[in-house]
C-alpha cells in the first residue's frame, strides 16, 4: 500500500537558478535552495520513490490536466522570463501508473481529469525548479499537475487533492507532495521595478502581512481558519495560479481536519515583489 510520505509549499522563483551563475543575484537566493534540498533529504529518509508536483506555472483552461509520461527529458527555455531561465537541461523519469491512477481518481470524484503521455508537453519550471535542487539529494519520479486553473473553483481542486491521496494508498509508491508556487503573488509593475529593487522587495505591506500571518497560521496548525480566509487571499493578495496547488494539497491532507504544525524551512523572502518560503506540512 502506498502513501504520502511528505507534503510541502515550494518556491520555484527563477532567480534560485540565478543564484548559482554569476552576477547581481549570485549566493541571494542560498537559503531557497538549501530548502528544496533539506525537504529531499527528509523525502528520502521517508522512502519517498515519486514525487507529485502541483505547479501554478502550468496554466489550463477546461478540466484539470497531469503530465504523466514515461520519462521527461529536454532543455527548457522560459517563455515568461527567458533572460531569467534558457537552456536548463533536466532529465526525469516519470510514473504513468500512478498519473493516470490520480487522473482516474479524480474523474470518478466529479472533477474531469486528463492524464497525457506526450514528449511534446514539456514540464513547466515550476516543476522544474524544485526537481532541479532536489534532485542533488534524492532521485525520483516525477508527475506533474496543472495548478493555474482559470475557470476551476477551490472545491474542484479539493477534490483533485483527495483524488491524489486515494490513488496513492491504492498504489504501491511513497510520494512526497508539493504544491508549487507562491504565497501573495503581486509581482511589480514594469515601470516600477527598477526603482524598487524590484528583484529583492515585495511590491505590498499589506500582501507582507498576510504571508506573514498565514505563516503563523500553519506554524501553529490553525489550518481551519487559514482554509475560511483561502478565497479571499488568493484573490486579495494575487495568489499564484489563484492558490489552486494549495488547495490540492489541503485536500490531500483531509482539508480543515488537518491540524499539524508547520516548519519552515526557508526563511520568508520577497521576489520580484512577491512573497516566498518553503514549508514542510507533516503528514497525518
Amino acid at each position: 500500500m502506498g502513501e504520502i510520505v511528505l507534503a510541502a509549499k515550494m518556491t520555484h522563483v527563477p532567480t534560485m537558478l540565478m543564484s548559482e551563475q554569476d552576477g547581481p543575484v549570485h549566493g541571494k537566493r542560498q537559503p531557497a535552495i538549501d530548502g528544496h534540498r533539506e525537504i529531499a533529504r527528509r523525502a528520502k529518509a521517508l522512502g519517498a520513490d515519486t514525487v507529485v508536483i502541483c505547479d501554478t506555472h502550468w496554466v489550463i483552461n477546461a478540466g484539470f490536466h497531469i503530465n504523466a509520461n514515461t520519462r521527461f527529458e529536454g532543455l527548457f527555455t522560459s517563455n515568461e522570463f527567458p533572460q531569467f531561465i534558457q537552456n536548463l537541461a533536466y532529465a526525469y523519469d516519470g510514473n504513468p501508473d500512478l498519473g493516470d491512477a490520480i487522473a482516474a481518481e479524480a474523474t470518478a470524484r466529479g472533477a474531469y481529469t486528463l492524464a497525457h503521455h506526450l514528449d511534446s508537453l514539456e514540464l513547466e519550471y515550476g516543476t522544474l525548479v524544485p526537481m532541479r535542487f532536489m534532485a542533488r539529494e534524492h532521485e525520483m519520479k516525477v508527475v506533474s499537475i496543472a495548478a493555474w486553473a482559470t475557470v476551476h473553483s477551490h472545491d474542484e481542486s479539493r477534490i483533485v487533492g483527495e483524488a491524489i491521496r486515494a490513488a496513492v494508498e491504492a498504489s504501491d509508491s511513497k510520494v512526497l507532495l508539493v504544491a508549487s508556487g507562491s504565497l501573495s503573488h503581486k509581482i511589480w509593475p514594469n515601470k516600477d521595478y527598477a526603482a524598487n529593487n524590484g528583484t529583492f522587495t515585495i511590491s505590498s505591506e499589506f500582501n507582507r502581512q498576510m504571508d506573514l500571518r498565514v505563516l503563523d497560521l500553519w506554524q501553529n496548525g490553525d489550518h481551519a481558519t487559514f482554509l475560511k480566509m483561502l478565497g479571499e487571499y488568493a484573490q486579495h493578495c494575487c495568489g499564484e495560479g489563484s492558490m489552486h496547488d494549495t488547495a490540492m494539497l489541503y485536500g490531500a491532507l483531509g482539508w480543515d481536519r488537518y491540524s499539524a504544525r508547520c516548519e519552515v524551512v526557508s526563511p520568508y523572502f520577497p521576489s520580484s515583489g512577491t512573497g516566498q518560503t518553503n514549508v514542510i506540512f507533516p503528514v497525518q
